[in-house]
């Protein structure tokens, strides 16, 4: 698998982390999130997509997406969604809560770590629980970009389940720190537990790579593909490039109609068309990120003519270049 590549991609999506807080679960607990697009402008203004996680503490609990089958977790594991979707926490699985989007906004989100608890599944209390719940869980929120293009999250699956027995110690390292920084409260506490959420992601996304099938496909499957992986890693260290795919197969070591096809089976997609998308988002990246002209910007990604740029861009993005950068600057 190209390791660069991935990395790359999380650089590109502005991967971040923000806000931290404590569950404490009593008896016959449930929690109901909603999904994360309905309360994202509390907890990360500005972002564009919000991710999930919490990680078991102490005592065990179950996590499932809305109307999909739960998992059991134990002390140590974690759970993310990729997708955002509404989800449930409880104490035994097939239990359902009211979605409460009240706290999201009554919480001192400058104050860290926020504390809840929920006792039985009639919302959460902001106070302390007076007594130790069955489960304690610490939970965090992640966010990327996702437009014009981010081929990493559409290839994850809604829920992903990492067993601290499959960690080879870096989980129970992981919570060990949360909680020291969390109750230290020292300065660089809230950067320090943001950085420790994006790493967290990174660490599940290679897992979960590491844990696919050998005939598994997608994005992911792609970046361990022998010549698959080597094409992407190619595009993604120079997509400025004159590219053909006549090019790209020799640099490969594959003919066009092989590569063609390897690519499609893996991606559903062509490579010349995977590479014009990922020009459009770095070229997203530089209009909201630096004051260089669009002439220059579109040159940087690989277009000789501003115009063709420019129409490659709305035609992904659905706005022109200096109108969808003007749109960015407002929403900041």
């Amino acid at each position: 698998m190209s390791q660069d590549t991935l990395s790359d991609v999380l650089r590109t999506v502005r991967l971040r982390g923000a806000v931290f807080f404590y569950v404490s679960g009593g008896h016959d607990w449930a929690a109901e999130s909603p999904a994360s697009q309905d309360f994202a402008g509390a907890v990360m203004p500005g972002a564009e997509h919000v991710m999930q996680y919490h990680a078991i503490i102490d005592g065990h609990c179950w996590a499932a997406v809305i109307g999909e089958p739960p998992v059991k977790l134990g002390v140590g594991d974690i759970v993310l969604f990729p997708h955002g979707d509404a989800h449930v926490l409880s104490s035994a699985p097939g239990m359902r809560a009211e979605p409460s989007l009240a706290w999201f906004y009554e919480a001192k989100i400058d104050r860290l770590p926020i504390r809840i608890a929920y006792e039985g599944t009639s919302g959460p209390s902001l106070s302390p629980p007076a007594t130790r719940g069955l489960a304690t869980i610490a939970c965090g929120f992640l966010s990327c970009d996702v437009r014009p293009f981010n081929p990493l999250i559409a290839a994850l699956p809604r829920l992903l389940h990492l067993r601290a027995a499959d960690g080879g110690g870096w989980i129970t390292r992981f919570l060990q720190q949360t909680i020291s920084e969390s109750q230290a409260n020292r300065p660089g506490s809230e950067a320090m537990l943001a950085r420790m959420s994006e790493m967290l992601f990174v660490d599940a996304v290679r897992r979960y790579v590491e844990g696919l099938p050998p005939d598994g496909m997608g994005w992911l499957a792609g970046l361990r593909d022998r010549f698959v992986g080597r094409a992407l890693a190619l595009l993604h260290e120079r997509p400025a490039e004159e590219w053909t795919i006549d090019e790209l197969g020799r640099q490969v070591g594959l003919s066009r109609s092989a590569l063609h096809e390897r690519f499609v089976q893996f991606l559903g997609q062509p490579p010349m068309q995977y590479l014009a998308q990922w020009r459009m988002q770095i070229a997203a990246g530089l209009l909201r990120g630096s004051n260089a002209n669009v002439a220059t910007i579109a040159q940087e990604v690989g277009y000789d003519s501003e115009a063709a740029f420019a129409r490659a861009f709305k035609r992904l993005v659905g706005q022109p270049p200096a109108t969808w950068r003007r749109t960015q600057a407002e929403q900041t």
